[in-house]
This record gives structure tokens, sequence and C-alpha cells, in this order.
């Protein structure tokens, strides 16, 4: 039986030892350790640029929409909706139009209407008064 100290591995063992454990490296950083390419961080950055958009129109869409005139009736309405109309009632209402953006943000219909339609009422409209003048 040989011992450690005696142990002389070829070259080509060496190489191929270096090789392995560079793939196994790999391997693991791209499935365990959360490696990415470029193109793919690329693809979450884009993908995660669209959905903060999204979300940021569908909070103003909310918004706009509790605040309407006839929000009740439109709340009323978009509750009876089914799902996959909901969207486009609140297309309808102008709530997910903002000026200065021509195109539609995608999902932000979406997403307002199932912020709208988790509510079980609408929030109280606080109105509020005008400022008044100062004495002096």
């Amino acid at each position: 039986m040989q011992s450690w100290e005696q142990c002389r591995p070829t070259k080509a063992v060496w190489l191929w030892s270096v090789v392995g454990a560079v793939v196994a490296t790999v391997l693991l950083g791209f499935t365990a350790g959360g490696w990415t390419t470029g193109g793919s961080a690329k693809l979450m950055a884009e993908q995660a640029a669209r959905d903060a958009k999204a979300d940021l129109a569908a909070t103003f869409c909310v918004e706009r929409f509790v605040v309407s005139d006839e929000a009740a009736k439109h709340f009323a309405a978009l509750k009876e909706a089914s799902t996959w109309e909901r969207d486009n009632l609140i297309e309808d209402g102008g709530w997910v139009t903002f000026a200065g953006i021509d195109d539609t943000i995608p999902s932000a219909a979406d997403r307002c209407a199932d912020q709208i339609a988790a509510m079980d009422e609408l929030p109280m409209r606080q109105v509020e008064a005008p400022a008044q003048p100062s004495e002096g």
C-alpha cells in the first residue's frame, strides 16, 4: 500500500483534475449559484423595468378610479364583470391613459383592475377645503 507522501500524479491527472474542477464550478455557478450571462441579465433588467412601469401606472390608475365622479357605479360594474373583462372596463374608462404617453402600458390595466377588484369597498373620498386668505 502506498502512502500519500509517495503519490506522484502525472501531468495528465493534474490536467484532467483541473478541467473537472472548472467544469464543476461553472455548472454549479450557473445552476445553483445564481450566475447569469450578460444576455440573460439584460432580459431580466428589461422585464423588471416593464413590471415597474406597469406597477406605477396601475397605482395611478387606482387613484384616478377611486376619485372619479361615478366611482361607486364603476366599482359595482367592475366587481360584477368577469376577470377577463375587467381590463377592458379600465381601458374604456380612460384611467390607464396618461398625458404624454401615446401607447398603452402593457399589463397596467390588468394590474389596476386586480387591485380595484381586491378592495372590499372604495376608500372614503377626502375633499380638501379651499385655502382661506389670511387677514393682515
